[in-house]
């Protein structure tokens, strides 16, 4: 049997499958191709042409309909996570594919917690800036942001968003509030006396740009969809205070990238932290990669390129995968069907 690995930027999923080197044929892509270009749509289907099974890393890589009904060969389709947006499984579901990812155990809430917070603190410190300025012979620049006494605006109240709010009031003693379309201060109050804090511990604000305009750091933890996408948009972010901070850990899909790209090169907030884009991975030509951030007027802006959720634990997501495949290899049922 055959499988593509695909997606996987470290390396590190095919040592999960060693003890089935005698049953499978193993290829890993780790270059990720973008199907809404055509050129590379078809590439994409050149490349999985041969292969019995697929292994999907989250939402790296798109498949569709248009995809899949392509890949003839195609008889098992795995993923990482308990969920994948990218991946129809309803047509694979009328093809009879059958659709496996992993249980709970995974990166998950800790991890985009962690770098949710690395994010906010290296921004607010001027932690890249002065990495590199004191590496290239510099020293001191401007002062950091204290954060103690300022408000953290949640866009989003989940279990990431709670999270990072519980972090900003217990650490740093910040006020937080938050929005969704239809979050409530009852149901803000409950995350709040779920994570052991007080009634009242998150003010849940019912006006969009009121919410913009009262935040200090704003922080996306919101599920990307057709009504979603774009939720900050041009009157947001002008909404949003000239020493404020953007946050982006959740998709980029979220924000639109024209307005952002605008507000940053004009330096019209203090700055942004982003974890994600569209697409993913970056061009090479995108304009958020330039060194020029932070200088001649334009805000200051930290990249990484959507770490959030992976740390040493996506390990434990490739063990599952590895383990589910050994039980269809035996005939036996898949576990986290999709």
């Amino acid at each position: 049997m055959k499988l593509a690995i695909l997606d996987d930027y470290q390396g590190i999923a095919p040592a999960h499958f060693t003890h089935l080197s005698d049953r499978i044929t193993i290829t890993s892509f780790p270059s990720t191709l973008n199907p809404s270009i055509p050129s590379e749509q078809e590439s994409l289907i050149k490349r999985l042409h041969p292969f019995d099974a697929i292994l999907a890393m989250r939402e790296r890589t798109p498949l569709s309909k248009e995809t899949l009904s392509r890949l003839p060969n195609l008889k098992l389709l795995l993923t990482t996570g308990t969920r994948n947006r990218a991946l129809d499984t309803a047509y694979c579901a009328d093809r009879g594919i059958p659709v496996a990812g992993t249980e709970t155990r995974s990166p998950g809430v800790n991890s985009t917690v962690q770098h949710t917070w690395a994010l906010i603190l290296g921004l607010a410190r001027h932690v890249p800036r002065d990495d590199a300025a004191v590496k290239s012979g510099g020293w001191q620049g401007s002062l950091g942001m204290t954060l103690g006494g300022k408000t953290l605006g949640l866009v989003g109240l989940g279990k990431l968003g709670a999270a990072v709010g519980r972090i900003a009031i217990v650490a740093f003693g910040m006020e937080v509030i938050a929005w969704s379309a239809n979050l409530t201060q009852d149901k803000a109050d409950e995350r709040a006396m779920a994570l052991g804090l007080d009634k009242g511990s998150f003010t849940a604000v019912a006006g969009k740009r009121e919410f913009f305009g009262r935040a200090d750091v704003v922080s996306l933890h919101y599920v990307l969809s057709g009504r979603s996408r774009g939720v900050v948009g041009r009157d947001e972010l002008s909404a949003m205070k000239q020493d404020s901070l953007l946050v982006n850990t959740s998709r980029g899909g979220l924000v639109d990238e024209e307005a952002l790209l605008e507000v940053l090169s004009a330096g019209r907030i203090r700055g942004a932290a982003l974890d994600v884009f569209e697409p993913e991975p970056l061009g090479v030509d995108s304009a958020w990669r330039t060194t020029q951030w932070g200088a001649d007027g334009r805000s200051e802006v930290v990249l990484t390129p959507h770490m959030g959720y992976g740390d040493e634990q996506i390990h434990g997501w490739y063990d599952e995968v590895a383990a589910n495949l050994e039980r269809w290899l035996n005939g036996d049922d898949l576990r986290c069907l999709l």
